[in-house]
């Protein structure tokens, strides 16, 4: 297995901006969607980011970063209400992440 801290971190910022530029576009992707499959989204990006920052940004300019727009007109327009299922899945998944 390749040593991802090998990786040039100009390699890794172009991937990741891509990521974030995708999810973006996706907009139709619902974060509990993501939590319940890969276990992390698009606010897990946000508190990375703003933890990697050391201090630089806080939480509401890390999640403007990821979501190209303040978190809360986001909400409004692109996340709809979880279904009890969703939830369940994204419950499941966020265990495998200890």
């Amino acid at each position: 297995m390749s040593d991802l801290n090998q990786l040039d971190d100009s390699v890794a910022a172009a991937a990741f901006r891509r990521l974030v530029l995708h999810l973006r576009h996706r907009d139709d992707a619902q974060n509990v969607d993501l939590m319940g499959l890969a276990g992390f989204c698009r606010n897990c990006l946000s508190d990375w980011v703003q933890e990697a920052s050391h201090g630089n940004l806080d939480k509401d300019a890390a999640r403007e970063t990821i979501y190209g727009m303040p978190y809360s007109e986001w909400k409004t327009h692109h996340q709809g209400d979880a279904t009890p299922e969703q939830l369940q899945r994204m419950k499941d998944s966020v265990a495998k992440n200890a």
